[in-house]
Formats: C-alpha cells, structure tokens, sequence
C-alpha cells in the first residue's frame, strides 16, 4: 500500500464532501517508464476512496487516438476530469511526495467545480482570447512546488482557455533541460515566458494575461 491507513481514513472523510463525479485518466506504457507502475498503484489506491472517482487506464503507445484525444505526450500522465473542469487539469510524472496534496485539492476542486481565487482573477481570465498553457516544474521534494501547481489548477477551472500541467523534473530530464529549470516550482506560460518560485495570484494573473496579449499580437 502506498497510502497508510490512517491518511487513507482521513481522505475518505475528505472526499465525502465531493459533489459531482471526477475521473481520474492515466496514461502509461509497459517499457522506458519506472513510474508508471507507481502512479497506477496511487491512483488506484485514492479512487478506491471515494465513489465518486473513477479511474480509466490506457497505454499511451497502444492507444494512439485516445492519447491524440487527450494530448497526451508524456508517461505517466494524469488528467484530472470534471463536467466543471475538462480536461484542463493534468499531472505529468507521479504526485508523490508534497505533490499528493496537489493531486487531493485538484480532486477536490475538479469536483466543486470553482477555484478559490479573487474577483478581479476570475475576471481577467474570462476575457482571455487565445488558449494559455501553464507548466509546472516541480519535484517531490520541493515543499513551495504545491502551492505553486495548486494556483495553475485553479486558474485552469475557473477558464475554459487555460490549461495547466504539474511536471516533475526528475522523471522529464529532457523537458526540463529544453526550459531551462534549474529552481523549482518553474512556471512556463505558452512555453515561453518563465516564473521562478512560488508566485502570488496577482503575479501568475499578470503573466498569463501578458502571454494571452503576446498571443494576439502575433
């Protein structure tokens, strides 16, 4: 087992305040990938704790069109989906270490179907034009990288335009490597603009909005 008891009792009493269904969709492959074994094992784990998540598998290298569906590049990748949310919510590498915790509120909050985030934010997201893409450099260890990947879920739910993708370094050498990351939490907006360190909301806000405007410029 990979979720103890005791955290286990306590997410089921966590997630008996889910509303509507969640659907937890991974995509792994059977060679080159020594976490996807992992990740299936956690999943498998935090949907048996709760009848209001699901779990769907797929093999990324066999299951062409449904990993061309999802957009899915990486393995593991992990998509945390709603009827609120989409598919905008995803995790590439295993959340483990203080990455459980981003994967539990993105969960939650898929669920719930609105972000917790300030009045003037919602706003400005609801008046982007083009698409955003948030990533998250992150790595298990990186107690600030949580918050970090929290935020970017957030501003994914609460707009339609954005999507937003924890990934973790140690698993994406070569990703990593092609951003430049050499702190964590990294944020990549449109794969072209970088935040180092945890960033307030009104920060993200004004980098995405920025991105959002290069992007019409273009």
């Amino acid at each position: 087992m990979i979720i103890d008891a005791a955290t286990a009792e306590e997410l089921k009493k966590t997630f008996a305040g889910l509303t509507e269904p969640v659907k937890l969709v991974l995509f792994k492959e059977n060679l080159l990938c020594r976490t996807c074994g992992p990740a299936e094992d956690l999943l498998r784990e935090t949907a048996a704790l709760s009848d209001k998540i699901n779990l769907e598998i797929h093999n990324r290298v066999t299951e062409e069109e449904k990993a061309a569906e999802y957009g899915a590049s990486l393995t593991p990748s992990i998509f945390v989906e709603s009827p609120a949310s989409g598919r905008r919510v995803r995790f590439n590498g295993i959340p483990a270490g203080y990455e459980f915790v981003s994967l539990i509120e993105a969960i939650l909050a898929a669920s719930a179907g609105k972000a917790d985030l300030q009045a003037e934010t919602l706003s400005a997201l609801a008046g982007l034009k083009g698409p955003v893409n948030i990533k998250v450099f992150v790595t298990p260890d990186c107690p600030y990288c949580p918050s970090a990947v929290m935020l970017a879920h957030k501003f994914a739910i609460a707009s339609s335009k954005v999507t937003a993708e924890m990934v973790e370094v140690e698993e994406f050498r070569e990703l990593a490597a092609k951003y430049e990351v050499q702190g964590v939490p990294k944020l990549v907006i449109n794969d072209r603009m970088g935040l180092v360190g945890a960033q307030p909301e009104s920060m993200l806000l004004k980098a995405v909005v920025d991105s959002d405007a290069a992007g019409e410029g273009k």
